[in-house]
Formats: C-alpha cells, structure tokens, sequence
C-alpha cells in the first residue's frame, strides 16, 4: 500500500493556477520568473511582560495555537530608563513559518480569520516595502479559531510579514492576489 503525500491546498493552487496565470500575465519565458512565498513571519509584541512574565507564557501558547509552531522569544537590545527597560529582558515573541506551514498558515488566516475581522473591507495595498514584501498589523488575536477565549488574558496586536520572491511591488500584489489575499478596493 503506497501513502500519497499531503499538499497543501494552496500550494497545489500555486502550482496548477497561479504560475500558468502569472506567466501569461507577466510574459514570462520562465517558470522561475514567477514570484512565490519564501516565508511568513509573525510576530507578537509583549511589553507587559516586563513586569508580568506569565503574560509572556499566554501569549506563547497563543502564538504556538496560531501557527503550529514554538515562538522564539525576542529579547531587548538595549537599556531604555524611560521605559524602564533592561538590556535582555523578553519583549516579543516570533514565529517563521516555511514551506508547507507557511502555505496551511495563509489559507487558514484568508479563508477563516480575516472574515472574522470586524467592519473589514480588505488590506491596504500600500503596505508593500518596495521589495515584494507585505505586512499586515492585526488588532487583536481573537480572529483566529485557535485561540481559547477563557484562557486568553487581554488582545494583543500581531503582526504578518509576507515574504516573496517577488523584485517589485506589482507582481508582489498579484501574487497574493491570485492567493485570494482580500485587498481594498482602491
């Protein structure tokens, strides 16, 4: 009896749809001309833990339940008297999602987290670097079905970052377009 291997659903789409379409979109000769997604990475601000370290504990078990993955902890590199801040001390957590998690990951935040977004009518389309990457700040950790309401002690803003191996903004978009990324309409 012979396993087949799982695929994520939106790298098959990627694979079948999307390159074929960027092709004929661009006039590319290649396929390696196409952009495609290196890596996603999210990350999650946790200031309070500075004085409350078990906020620190909360929010990465969110962050595990999120993304299926162990956050690393980011520590401060400098001292800041004004906000009281010690060299080292835990001030965020980071997760880099790749290849197949980086795929299920998306599909899970388009097709089920970002409709749950209150009063949402689509992402900016500003929010490239200039180099093909895209970010998106998020309010609060609620939207996404994994995180428990009762154990979660407060909503804390995160952050997407969408890496791409895209030169330029424009094919950047399309890319996450063609993903079904919800863009406004501008």
């Amino acid at each position: 009896m012979k396993m087949t291997e799982y695929i994520p659903r939106l790298k098959k789409v990627y694979n079948e749809k999307i390159i074929p379409a960027m092709m004929e979109k661009f006039a590319f000769k290649n396929v390696n001309e196409v952009a495609k997604l290196t890596k996603i990475v999210v990350n999650i601000g946790v200031g309070e833990a500075k004085e409350n370290i078990k906020a620190l504990e909360v929010a990465s078990q969110e962050l595990t339940a999120i993304t299926g993955q162990k956050p690393q902890i980011r520590r401060s590199k400098e001292s800041i008297s004004n906000f009281k801040l010690r060299k080292g001390m835990p001030i965020g957590l980071k997760v880099t999602l790749r290849r197949d998690r980086m795929y299920e990951f998306l599909d899970r935040f388009i097709s089920v987290s970002v409709p749950r977004i209150r009063d949402f009518h689509g992402f900016s389309s500003k929010s490239f670097d200039g180099k093909g990457n895209y970010n998106v700040g998020l309010k609060e950790q609620y939207i996404f079905t994994e995180v428990n309401l009762d154990k979660s002690d407060k909503a804390r803003g995160l952050n997407i970052t969408i890496a791409t191996t895209a030169k330029d903004d424009k094919s950047a978009y399309e890319l996450l377009k063609q993903f079904g990324f919800p863009f406004a309409k501008s």
